[in-house]
């Protein structure tokens, strides 16, 4: 039996009757913000909603007009999401009740989260009833000790925390236990909230919008796609703006869907913050979550240029495997090879590329960038993490916040430094079957990722700066002489966005459009 539950129906509190319930569910938020710990705060990864973006999240999901709503809050906070839904069915469904089961950790918070619950059932005590659950939600969820009231919900409605699961932590091997894999605290949140759905029970959460591609959540992806049919994405177009008194820097989405639900049209609507004006449209559920994907990617074309952009590209007729080339991972993580790493030049050391060395369309090495630019190395094995010289097409994994793009792409050029090159774990590589490019084709294939066209259509399913190979790998290609007429125009340095734009406008697109 769990401690901390409470029948808050019959709780005493200083909140007047005829308070408005979001003010005071904000007032509540803005107090528990102010005493906590930074520290704790982000061991527990809390980012309270604000309370115009909670009423947005809680204008997502279907209402029944009539009947009984039993609702989670998982994470619950200061109670502000479980305030902004009771507002809603309190203004637009007289015959509907509700009830509110909450489930919160950190007990500097519970009391703030009591006052709110307990000023939700005061709103309308006839048809607003709420419990609370002190507890660890991953704890009481999971295991043989299972909390039997965190199943069997017509909603769940949540901003789960936002940290990592490390591989062996317990929480991520109760989570497993479940049937799912899931790589930090929302994903967590998110699939067990799924779990906790009755047949035909809707899910919505606002999330970070990372596990919408790559490898990392490609488990969990698939086990929510499995769970839920997704019914509504709403995407910001800000980074900061949504909790910005939180200090998060993150770009996020809220996803409304429903468990058993028919894969038919998804709403797929944006706006540049929680207060700004909101633009939408229905797709089909294909154009969202492709049938033939085995990666499961969710993709998000908010409106009609990104369509136009994701039908552009996925009518080109060509993936990486499909061209005879490969995207690999830079071999050498440097921690691993400290003891071929050098900050001069030695005899038979190789070049060691790192994302700095990547300059305006070009690999530039040596540069002073505070990391060894020479790999020595001293036995068969680190021999293996070497590349024989060639041509190659380098891309960034990670790109800055002030990139103007998420890919960033150069060419190596074994013309300026011939022989081997190692590279570091930190890019990734586009070779042929672990040998070099040609010259056009190492440019073509940097100038077309370098364009605008192939960012938005990135942007469109990758919500954050991480371009993994599998990301590389499923992206859609011209064919390999469209290619390399495109590189044999290609300047020794990178043009401007405009130049580039222009070339793969009239070399690649205009070419596909006339074979199509």
């Amino acid at each position: 039996m769990l401690t901390g539950r409470r029948a808050l129906g019959m709780l005493r509190h200083d909140v007047p009757m005829c308070c408005d319930l979001l003010t005071s569910a904000e007032r509540n938020r803005v107090a528990v913000l102010s005493g906590l710990d930074p520290k704790r705060q982000e061991t527990l990864g809390q980012f309270f909603t604000p309370s115009q973006a909670a009423v947005l999240i809680a204008s997502m999901p279907r209402l029944p007009t009539e009947g009984h709503l039993r609702v989670l809050d998982p994470g619950a906070g200061s109670g502000m999401l479980a305030a902004a839904l009771v507002a809603r069915v309190l203004a637009e469904s007289k015959e509907l009740s509700v009830h509110i089961v909450a489930v919160e950790c950190d007990p500097s918070v519970v009391p703030f989260l009591e006052d709110t619950l307990a000023a939700c059932v005061d709103a309308a005590p006839d048809r607003v009833s709420a419990e609370l659950i002190v507890a660890d939600y991953i704890t009481a969820a999971t295991g043989l000790g299972a909390d039997e009231r965190l199943t069997g919900f017509d909603m769940v409605i949540q901003n789960p925390p936002y940290a990592k699961l490390a591989a062996s932590s317990p929480a991520r091997a109760a989570v497993r236990s479940m049937g799912v894999d899931a790589p930090n605290l929302y994903a967590a949140f998110l699939a067990l909230g799924a779990g906790a759905l009755r047949t035909g029970g809707q899910l919505v959460a606002i999330t970070p919008r990372s596990f919408c591609n790559g490898p990392y959540f490609g488990d969990f992806r698939r086990y929510l796609l499995e769970q839920i049919t997704l019914d509504r994405i709403h995407v910001f177009d800000s980074r900061s703006t949504v909790f910005a008194d939180t200090g998060v820097l993150q770009e996020n989405v809220i996803i409304c869907g429903s468990k058993g639900g028919i894969s038919r049209d998804v709403m797929l609507s944006s706006s540049g913050g929680h207060r700004d004006e909101i633009t939408g449209r229905q797709v089909p559920y294909a154009e969202v979550v492709h049938p033939d994907d085995a990666h499961r990617f969710i993709r998000i074309a908010a409106n009609a240029d990104d369509t136009e952009i994701a039908e552009q590209m996925l009518s080109l007729p060509r993936t990486l495997a499909a061209l005879g080339l490969t995207a690999s991972t830079g071999r050498v993580v440097d921690f691993r090879s400290r003891h071929c790493l050098l900050p001069e030049k030695a005899p038979t050391a190789v070049p060691l590329i790192y994302p700095a060395n990547l300059r305006d369309g070009l690999v530039t090495w040596p540069r002073e960038i505070r990391k060894p630019q020479w790999f020595l190395p001293t036995t068969d094995k680190d021999k293996k993490l070497l590349l024989p010289q060639g041509w190659y097409c380098v891309i960034k994994r990670f790109s800055s916040k002030e990139e103007r793009r998420r890919i960033v792409a150069s060419v190596w050029s074994p013309d300026a430094v011939p022989g081997p090159v190692a590279f570091e774990n930190h890019v990734n590589v586009i070779h042929v079957d672990g040998e070099g490019l040609d010259r056009d084709l190492a440019f073509g294939l940097s100038l077309w990722l370098n364009s605008t066209l192939v960012d938005k259509f990135f942007r469109t399913f990758s919500g954050h700066t991480q371009v993994n190979a599998t990301d590389l790998r499923t992206l859609r290609f011209p064919p390999l002489d469209v290619l390399r007429d495109l590189g044999s125009l290609a300047p020794p340095q990178l043009p401007g966005q405009p130049s580039v734009d222009s070339l793969v406008e009239q070399k690649v697109l205009d070419v596909v459009n006339k074979a199509a």
